[in-house]
């Protein structure tokens, strides 16, 4: 049998059902509707760029293109997937978009609690700007697989703060 090959490409309009099934079969608490997803796929302001091992789409990311910087507005790496360095792959491809650009900053906001995905950013060099107190809803409870071992809650849901944080860019070296 011959290996998987995984291919990192630029999304556009013709993917919107496989990225949206792909936001559905994760439960992506934040996943847009499907006239937003259409309209980050057709921005020319956005580069949504996925993996996919053989045929099946397994992470994608979306960056926007502001005036002097871009943002990372989503990453999402299927959960059978993950550990296996695809976000680290699309986080590197993000980068160099914004590079691209001529972006002297990418921005992101990540949950607080999304211990994974700050260590990744941290690695990459992102620094904390900042802190959005109690910005994001809480999220909905994970499918469970066996017995709710998870004691309840004392007086509600909690919402969770936003982490901001920033890399710096640069500008080329002139040759």
């Amino acid at each position: 049998m011959a290996p998987e090959t995984l291919h990192l490409r630029r999304l556009g309009a013709d993917d919107l059902a496989t990225v949206a099934a792909l936001e559905a079969a994760h439960g992506w608490p934040t996943g847009s509707s499907q006239a937003a997803l259409a309209a980050t796929l057709a921005d020319d302001a956005m580069a949504v760029l996925g993996l996919a091992r053989d045929a099946a789409l397994v992470a994608y990311a979306a960056v926007a293109r502001l005036p002097f910087e871009a943002e990372l507005q989503a990453i999402l790496v299927a959960a059978p997937c993950r550990g296996q360095g695809l976000a680290r792959r699309l986080l590197a491809a993000v980068i160099e978009q914004a590079r691209g650009w001529g972006s002297e900053r990418l921005l992101l906001e990540v949950r607080a609690g999304n211990a994974p995905a700050i260590a990744l950013y941290r690695a990459a060099g992102f620094v904390e700007d900042g802190r959005r107190r109690g910005y994001y809803p809480p999220l909905p409870a994970a499918p469970s697989l066996g017995p709710d071992t998870t004691p309840p809650r004392q007086g509600g849901a909690v919402r969770e703060d936003a982490l901001l944080m920033s890399l710096a860019l640069g500008t080329p070296e002139p040759e």
